[in-house]
C-alpha cells in the first residue's frame, strides 16, 4: 500500500522525510494589513517579517477550505494521513474532516483517510508525520498506524520562547498584561502546549534564561530521550537554535535530532528570534 502524508502549512516537513513519501503541505492564508501572504512555496521568510513590523491592524490567518483538501485527497496513494495544528488553534482539522467526509460521499470508499489532530504545531505537527512514516515503513496495518500514532501525540512536548509576544496578543492569546511585562520588563514567558492550547510553564528575565529553562523543562518527566526525537524550530535565529541544541545535548541522548526553519504561519506567532522544541 502506498501512503501519502497530507499536513497544513503550519507543518514543516523535514527534507529527509519529504525525498522518502509522497508529502503535501495545504496553505493557510495571512493577512497583514491590505498583504495576503498565501503560507506555501512562495513564502519568503524575511520579507514577511518586515510586512510583520510595519503591520499596524490584527493580523490574520485563515485556514484551507474543505475544497482544497478534498483536491488532495483526490491523489493515486491509497493511505492519506493528514495532520493538522491543534484544533483549538485553527478550524484547519475541521476543514480537513469535512473534506474527507465529502470525498467519501463524492468518490465512495475506494480510499483510507485519516485526519490526525496535532494537538500542536510547527515541530508538533512534524512529529507526527514522522510517526506515521515510522510505522508505515515498520509494515504496521492503516488501524495501527492510527492507534500507535494517537498515543505517540499525547506523548510529545511542546515549548517555546518567543522574542516577542505581540502577535500572540493581538491575536488573543495571551493576556494584555503578560504581554505588556513581557515587552517592557524583559520578562520571557517559557510557554507549552497544553492538550492544543497554550499555557505559560515558566517566567524568566531576559531570553538566555527563559531558553535554558525551556530546556530543562522539556526534559523533565522524560525517562529515555533516546527513544525520542528533536525537533528545533527556528524564525530566523539558526545560532539561538543551535546554542539551545548544545544545551539538550549535554543533558541528553536523542533517537534523532532536526533544526527547522519556520514557515508562514509557524513565523507569523514565534516572529523574528522565536524557538519551538517538540520531543
Amino acid at each position: 500500500m502506498s501512503i501519502r502524508i497530507i499536513g497544513d502549512s503550519c507543518l514543516e516537513f523535514p527534507e529527509e522525510l519529504k525525498r522518502e513519501v509522497a508529502c503535501e503541505n495545504i496553505p493557510l492564508t495571512i493577512t497583514l494589513d491590505d498583504h495576503v501572504v498565501i503560507d506555501d512555496e512562495t513564502f519568503e521568510q524575511k520579507s514577511f517579517l518586515k510586512l510583520m513590523d510595519q503591520c499596524k491592524g490584527v493580523p490574520r490567518s485563515a485556514c484551507p477550505s474543505p475544497e482544497r483538501y478534498l483536491k488532495s485527497y483526490k491523489c493515486e496513494e491509497d493511505w492519506v494521513f493528514v495532520i493538522t495544528i491543534s484544533a483549538d488553534l485553527s478550524g484547519s482539522y475541521n476543514s480537513a474532516e469535512l473534506a474527507k467526509s465529502l470525498y467519501e460521499e463524492e468518490v465512495g470508499d475506494d480510499k483510507k483517510i485519516y485526519v490526525f489532530n496535532s494537538k500542536s504545531a510547527s515541530g508538533g505537527e512534524a512529529q507526527v508525520a514522522l510517526k506515521v512514516y515510522e510505522l508505515y515503513k515498520a509494515g504496521c496495518s492503516f488501524d495501527e498506524i492510527i492507534e500507535k500514532t494517537e498515543e505517540n501525540i499525547n506523548k510529545v512536548v511542546t515549548y517555546f520562547v518567543f522574542e516577542s509576544l505581540e502577535m500572540l496578543r493581538k491575536n488573543g492569546r495571551l493576556s494584555n498584561i503578560k504581554a505588556f511585562a513581557a515587552n517592557t520588563l524583559n520578562l520571557k514567558p517559557v510557554c507549552m502546549g497544553v492538550n492544543g492550547v497554550i499555557e505559560q510553564a515558566s517566567i524568566q528575565r531576559g531570553v538566555k534564561k527563559a531558553l535554558s529553562k525551556m530546556v530543562e523543562l522539556s526534559l523533565a518527566g522524560i525517562k529515555n530521550t533516546k527513544e525520542r526525537v528533536l525537533i528545533i524550530n527556528h524564525c530566523n535565529c539558526y545560532e539561538r537554535a543551535a546554542a539551545v541544541l548544545a544545551d539538550f545535548i549535554s543533558k541528553a541522548e536523542f533517537k534523532k535530532i532536526m533544526i527547522l526553519d519556520t514557515a508562514g504561519i509557524s513565523s507569523l506567532y514565534a516572529s523574528n528570534g522565536g524557538i519551538i522544541v517538540s520531543l
